[in-house]
């Protein structure tokens, strides 16, 4: 335990650059998952079309779909033999995101349309009759909710950020490139490298009590 500690305080490099490298992955993540799942959901939650339950009901069983399950949709496209394979993009960082990004995608549009299926009527209502265009509509429907897009966000990259089967079949586990801390645990864990395993298995125990903290302030406030 010890020496996992120091790993993490003594600022080994190799340990702080798989940490810092499985925040950015899972930030950038999140962040791209925002631009088309605040809309989306909030279409789903406001708008009553006629295909609006089935279409609700396909993004919360995405939503609950095993990582591997959707590291193996993602790796079809983008592997050589797929669609995609001709950008190169498998085994690098950019893989990792995009795998990342479809699994936090449909969880956002999720929280996105429960919320919207709570909002006041009457918000609803005067919006409607006002006849604005539509991105100030989107502008002030995201005002409106911005403690359940905060609260998307926050779920979405705890789901990221915990995820080893998206990182390891797109990624690779390449050291200095691709390597996150859920990969590096099972590799580590593997080769009898327990400190570093051990380490990185406590900042990620810290990152979930923080995205706790984080959810439960919110919800306070609502």
């Amino acid at each position: 335990m010890k020496t996992a500690l120091a790993l993490i305080f003594q600022g080994d490099p190799e340990t702080w650059g798989i940490i810092g490298r499985s925040i950015l992955f899972s930030f950038l993540a999140v962040g791209f998952s925002l631009i088309p799942g605040i809309p989306i959901g909030i279409a789903l939650g406001w708008q009553k079309t006629r295909f609006r339950n089935a279409l609700i009901a396909i993004v919360m069983a995405l939503s609950a779909l095993p990582t591997v399950v959707i590291g193996l949709a993602v790796y079809s496209f983008i592997s050589r033999a797929g669609p995609l394979g001709f950008l190169g993009i498998l085994y690098t960082p950019a893989a990792v995101v995009a795998g990342e990004f479809f699994l936090a995608l449909p969880l956002v549009i999720s929280v996105v349309v429960s919320a919207f299926r709570e909002i006041d009527v009457r918000f609803v209502e005067t919006i409607e009759t006002l006849g604005l265009p539509v991105l100030k509509k989107l502008k002030l429907a995201v005002v409106e909710s911005h403690n359940a897009l905060v609260s998307a966000a926050v779920m979405a990259f705890a789901r990221v950020i915990g995820e080893v089967g998206v990182a390891m079949m797109l990624g690779g586990n390449i050291r200095g490139l691709t390597r996150t801390m859920t990969t590096s645990i099972a590799f580590d864990t593997v080769k009898g490298d327990y400190e570093r395993a051990v380490s990185l298995g406590i900042v990620l125990f810290l990152i979930a009590i923080f995205i706790n903290i984080v959810s439960t302030a919110r919800t306070r406030r609502k």
